[in-house]
């Protein structure tokens, strides 16, 4: 007689169907697939489970189900003892077909139980499809200035309103990895983790919104960032006050012509537009170095920094660097969207330079890099 275990593993394999696959496909666990190639229904809880299993293998490798439980049957009777009911009376005809038909039902029935109520393999495909939905969809996050904690994602965006309320200025999260990165329009703003950064969003000289960064991954952009934002009320600072008037913003007048800069001729140009906006300088160390900067018209600012610190700067017009061991860090400059990493000088070289904005003769302004002696 032959065996159902065998056509069943024939009628796999010529397909090249791998065990893997066909519990992907029909939720049957491959012990329990390795257990009917080979005949094994001790295996199984019950007879009914066999069974089940039996049914949906058959059917998703191409081989009849009622052929196979037909085999499985007749195996079954002819290593079980022989009743004595039988020796005496011929079952009725109507008998095989009944069993048969009754078995189909109740395949069916328990295929049915264990694809909807025991692998509920809908609900995780639905689940699934709303979980790709979210990540591939852009949120918009309205600003209301009431302190809030939120998580973003890259391509989130936050509507910030207008002071004159026709409309919103959007501000885009351009980073979630390592840091916060805000795409505004007067340049990309990076928030450092458990720093609280306060942001001219519209651009008078005065800080409209405060960003603290609570939570970000080192690696992984996924897991996106949690902020939180709140409206910049209350007195304003000494610096606002200073740019509103002209002595810390970009107005004009604090912008230098290129012909009047000391050392201009060994400058190099990292960024130029129509227009000066605020720029960011990322300082990453590397290793032990003293480091010095001034932003701006404001005070110097000193400290000892060893290797896996950050420094994080913001201007308007420029910035001032001094350090005492030039190859102990990595800077980065960050101007509207463009980014430039700059040259590192020796190990245990001293180097001090400006990074600023000038504007030259062709009327356009150049944020450019130079050396001081």
């Amino acid at each position: 007689m032959e065996s159902y275990g065998d056509l069943i593993r024939k009628a796999r394999e010529e397909k090249n169907y791998t065990y893997e696959q066909v519990e992907a496909a029909t939720a049957i666990t491959k012990s329990y697939l390795q257990a009917i190639e080979k005949e094994q229904v001790d295996e199984f809880p019950s007879e009914s489970y066999f069974l089940g299993f039996l049914s949906n293998y058959c059917e998703y490798v191409g081989v009849r189900p009622e052929e196979v439980i037909r085999l499985y049957h007749a195996k079954k009777i002819q290593e079980s003892p022989v009743p004595i009911e039988l020796t005496q009376k011929k079952p009725p005809k109507f008998l095989a077909p009944l069993l048969v038909t009754l078995g189909v039902l109740l395949l069916s029935a328990a295929g049915v139980y264990l694809y909807f109520f025991v692998f509920k393999i809908p609900e995780k495909r639905l689940q699934v499809a709303k979980e790709v939905e979210v990540r591939e969809r852009i949120h918009q996050y309205q600003f209301t200035g009431k302190a809030e904690t939120k998580r973003f994602y890259k391509g989130d965006q936050i509507l910030f309103p207008t002071k004159s309320g026709d409309g919103n200025i959007v501000l885009t999260v351009a980073s979630t990895v390592g840091n916060f990165a805000l795409l505004m329009p007067s340049g990309t703003q990076i928030v450092e983790l458990s720093e609280e950064r306060e942001l001219d969003v519209d651009g008078d000289g005065f800080a409209d919104m405060i960003v603290y960064l609570g939570d970000v991954s080192s690696d992984e952009e996924s897991y996106g960032a949690e902020v939180r934002l709140l409206e910049k009320t209350g007195e304003v600072s000494g610096v606002e006050i200073a740019q509103a008037s002209g002595e810390g913003g970009t107005e004009l007048s604090d912008i230098p012509a290129a012909s009047t800069v000391k050392n201009n001729a060994n400058r190099i140009v990292i960024h130029e537009d129509t227009r000066a906006y605020p720029f960011t300088i990322e300082t990453a160390f590397r290793g032990s170095c003293l480091f010095r900067y001034k932003s701006d018209r404001q005070t110097y600012v000193e400290d000892y920094y060893k290797s896996g610190d950050r420094v994080s700067v913001s201007s308007n017009n420029g910035t001032r660097l001094w350090m005492s061991n030039a190859n102990a860090l990595k800077i980065k400059v960050i101007a509207g969207f463009t980014t430039k990493d700059l040259e590192v000088g020796k190990a245990g070289e001293v180097k001090a330079e400006d990074i600023k904005w000038v504007r030259d003769r062709d009327g356009k302004y150049r944020l450019v890099v130079i050396d001081l002696d």
